[in-house]
């Protein structure tokens, strides 16, 4: 039976940058415009992190049941490590799937827009069929797309729309370079386990692209959000306070392009991580003023 620290380790708590930057960033937005609803962006900032929480977990299921966890090189997996049952992790999988679309409705209700309906519905199937189902589209290099749309355009332009209830240029903008950075994470991740996906027929972008194009792709996703802010600080000046976390960039592209491969891109992932805060942090102030 797996203990609680595996179970926290098990929902990959360096991966929730990816859920919270795009809710503060939104909301960075909603402010700017005056409509900024506190409660409503923070029950978006809770359906972003449970459905996080609740990828990791079926990612866990779906790739242990397959066996293809079982040479993994990163973070613990608690059905490819044997430290979970597998039933257990799909309960808890669905659990978190289950809580986010309770406090989703409760967004639909308050904003009476039932069209999000099918948007909460995309995402919670987008999320199970990642590496789940029978035809699992993360296996199929289109992971990154996803990600781009549903913790890029998806999260940012919704936690906007339910706090204004309508949705500004600004918000859809904004949304680019906040999934390019979420698609950064994902690409190092990848990249990392290039050696054990190929043999496990796990075919990522980082596997079709091969391990030379996929570190110019990691590049672009995480340099390429910097510039697309300095373009919106013509309309939004503070847009540029951005580039006082590219600093933090310079280890991770270092590491990439320098050929880092193995646990060494555990490292990168974490720092890929702190670069989405900081620069969430600092856009997000930016929109707002």
């Amino acid at each position: 039976m797996a203990t609680p620290a595996q179970w926290l380790a098990g929902a990959r708590p360096r991966t929730l940058p990816a859920a919270v930057v795009p809710v503060a960033v939104g909301t960075g937005v909603a402010v700017s415009y005056g409509g900024a609803v506190w409660w409503r962006a923070l029950l978006a900032l809770f359906v972003a992190l449970i459905l996080q929480v609740g990828v990791n977990y079926a990612n866990d299921y779906s790739d242990g049941v397959r066996g293809t966890d079982e040479a993994r090189v990163g973070p613990l997996r608690l059905v490819g490590s044997r430290v979970a049952a597998p039933r257990s992790v799909l309960l808890a999988a669905l659990g978190c799937f289950l809580a986010a679309a309770v406090a989703g409705l409760a967004l639909v209700v308050v904003t009476g827009a039932w069209w999000l309906l099918i948007v909460g519905a995309l995402s919670i199937a987008a999320a199970w069929s990642y590496t789940g189902g029978s035809r699992p589209y993360g296996y199929r290099a289109l992971g990154e797309i996803s990600v781009f749309v549903f913790f890029g355009l998806v999260a940012v332009a919704g936690t906007t729309y339910v706090q204004l209830e309508r949705l500004p240029w600004p918000a859809v903008a904004a949304a680019v370079p906040v999934g390019l950075l979420a698609c950064a994470l994902l690409v190092v991740n990848n990249l990392r386990d290039i050696a054990t996906d190929g043999p496990a027929g796990k075919r990522t972008l980082a596997v079709v692209l091969g391990d030379t194009r996929t570190r110019l792709l990691y590049n672009a996703c995480l340099l390429l959000p910097f510039a697309i802010a300095l373009g919106l600080a013509a309309v939004r000046p503070f847009a540029a306070l951005t580039v006082l976390a590219l600093p933090l960039a310079v280890a991770p592209v270092r590491a990439v392009h320098g050929g880092g491969d193995g646990r060494a891109l555990i490292t990168t992932l974490q720092q890929t991580g702190r670069i989405q805060l900081a620069f969430g942090l600092l856009f997000t102030i930016g929109l707002a003023l």
